[in-house]
């Protein structure tokens, strides 16, 4: 079993300005003021407007363009667009050392999981997230200044996976030790609002088994969507069941007759998105995404009480 905890901690953080490195920050916000001081220089002594209107319209376009890429670097869109893109593989004609990806249905190996929340059992990946609201005001519709990951649970295992294509079943290694990057979206079970911010006995017990606390704040659970946003207890879950279809990228590996499907030796680029106006996004691990990407993994909704 792979435990993906601290990684979704880590990525989660919402001033993270990943994939621009901080340098091009450096460089980018003296030249800002040099220049606004010389087209206000400019703009006192000769009376010209142009450079500095020039300045203002140039700066807001690359503020755009960073934080757009920001924004999207934290919802992974880069790598959506890189799997969606890449074409389907097949296991009769790929080679060992080629980077390929599968789409097909997932059966489990020596281990299964159960999800934490719904306790859905024979999956290969599980993913529990708990958000706060921590805002000073009464406005909660805006995630990244305002929600925080409070919990996170999730976890991987080694599992198999049958090509549509060629119908051959190959082992796909996110156990112990493998990097995964899962592109599965975590559906809201639990929220609490301003005006009802009563707990399920269910999630009492599930706070309480983790030493959270149960007191009535704003709190969302998710198990498997993004959340609205609208309240004080968030809680989302995700999980892949045997028997899901998913799409998996990564390095096909052969010994004799076994096929594996592992991370690659070295980091990968995503390249440029210029049609999406998007900067490349390293790949560092096993990719595990929907089909087709056209959605979110829809979990069947469950009983709250």
């Amino acid at each position: 079993m792979n435990d993906l905890s601290n990684a979704s901690s880590v990525q989660s953080h919402c001033y993270s300005c990943k994939p621009i490195p901080s340098q091009v920050l450096y460089v980018l916000v003296p030249l800002f003021f040099t220049g606004l001081a010389v087209s206000l220089f400019i703009l006192i002594a000769v009376h010209n407007a142009f450079f500095f209107v020039s300045l203002l319209s140039l700066s807001a376009l690359v503020a755009a363009f960073l934080i757009w890429n920001a924004v999207n670097w934290r919802r992974s869109r880069a790598l959506f667009y890189y799997l969606r893109s890449f074409p389907d593989s097949d296991l009769r004609f790929a080679r060992h050392g080629q980077l390929v990806k599968i789409t097909g249905i997932v059966s489990c190996g020596n281990i299964s999981l159960e999800s934490s929340y719904e306790k859905a059992t024979r999956c290969i990946y599980t993913s529990t997230l708990l958000y706060e609201y921590q805002g000073l005001g009464s406005n909660a519709e805006m995630p990244c200044f305002r929600w925080s990951l409070a919990f996170c649970e999730r976890f991987s295992t080694d599992f198999y996976i049958t090509d549509s294509k060629s119908g051959i079943r190959a082992m796909v290694k996110a156990g112990s030790g493998s990097r995964v990057i899962p592109l599965i979206v975590e559906s809201r079970l639990v929220a609490t609002t301003r005006k009802c911010r009563f707990l399920s006995s269910h999630f009492k017990k599930w706070l309480a088994d983790r030493n959270i606390s149960g007191e009535a704040r704003l709190l969302c659970l998710e198990e498997g969507l993004l959340s609205l946003f609208s309240y004080i207890f968030l809680g989302k879950v995700g999980y892949v069941k045997e028997g899901s279809s998913i799409a998996v990228m990564g390095m096909l590996h052969k010994d004799s007759d076994v096929l594996m499907i592992i991370q690659p030796p070295e980091r990968l680029s995503t390249g440029c998105l210029w049609r999406r106006l998007l900067l490349p996004v390293d790949i560092d691990g096993v990719i595990l995404g929907v089909p087709e990407m056209v959605g979110p993994m829809a979990n069947p909704p469950s009983s709250l009480s």
